[in-house]
């Protein structure tokens, strides 16, 4: 491996840490002045030769009442994998994507995991977390007794292209599914795994640097289906970081736990 190489790669991990850390600006080529408030005629002219994002939002919301539809009619996990499946309204579908890649794991876990999006390999088999970065959750998750407890998933079911962060429209579109399988699963604890899946599932803005390790609520609008919620590291990231490791593991000992004082507290 060359300098070349090294500095590259401690680029990409650098760029991979700022984005999991929840950065989303750098610098621009000139001063922004952030403080300026443009007055309400300035605003009103910037809408009116603006009609893009408009229609976007429109089509964003139609694909996501499609979704809502789909996920709605679907009484089973396996229902559900075939309405995603069936499901033409994400625009990563058109994307170069070869097939949609929903869930693997325990139908009837306590523990739902929810990630960011299929990578590579994940395209190619049709199942998330099976390359690199899956194994080493495998790993940690069998380590801390979890394995046969958890049903994995992630916040869109379609490769993004070059492996991106999905969008928030991505995965607004895709949302009804997600909902809809942690209200057939009824988990007793959620894992997030990352900064995308963390700001997804939460709607936050918090960074995954401040948000992991912390205990939240996901509860759904509709319906009476909620519960606990921590956001971790991205196994993606510790590649990259393995010196995060145990702080993940810190949080996994911390979800081990959470789980058995909630099976304890169901049998009795």
């Amino acid at each position: 491996m060359n300098a070349r190489t090294d500095d590259f790669a401690a680029t990409e991990a650098l760029l991979a840490f700022w984005r999991d850390a929840g950065v989303d600006a750098c610098y621009a080529d000139a001063p922004v002045d952030r403080t300026l408030i443009p007055s309400p005629a300035v605003q009103a002219v910037a809408r009116a030769v603006s009609p893009v994002a408009p229609i976007r939002a429109v089509e964003t919301s139609d694909a996501a009442s499609e979704a809502r539809r789909l996920a709605a009619g679907a009484a089973t996990l396996d229902d559900l994998a075939q309405a995603v499946a069936a499901f033409e309204g994400c625009p990563l579908r058109g994307m170069g994507a070869r097939q949609a890649v929903f869930a693997r794991g325990n139908p009837q876990g306590d523990l739902l995991v929810i990630g960011e999006g299929p990578g590579a390999e994940e395209d190619a088999r049709g199942e998330p977390f099976v390359g690199k970065a899956g194994q080493l959750l495998d790993r940690m998750l069998a380590a801390a007794g979890l394995t046969d407890r958890v049903f994995i998933t992630n916040t869109v079911f379609w490769r993004p292209p070059g492996n991106r962060t999905p969008t928030p429209q991505e995965q607004a579109v895709c949302a009804p599914f997600v909902e809809r399988t942690f209200a057939l699963l009824q988990p007793k604890v959620v894992l997030l795994l990352g900064a995308a899946a963390t700001k997804a599932v939460l709607q936050t803005d918090e960074g995954i640097m401040r948000a992991r390790g912390q205990w939240k609520e996901w509860r759904l609008a509709e319906g009476a289906v909620s519960a606990p919620v921590m956001a971790t590291l991205h196994p993606a990231f510790l590649l990259r970081q393995p010196q995060a490791k145990k702080a993940v593991w810190g949080d996994l000992l911390a979800l081990a736990a959470r789980l058995e004082a909630a099976k304890v507290v169901g049998e009795g």
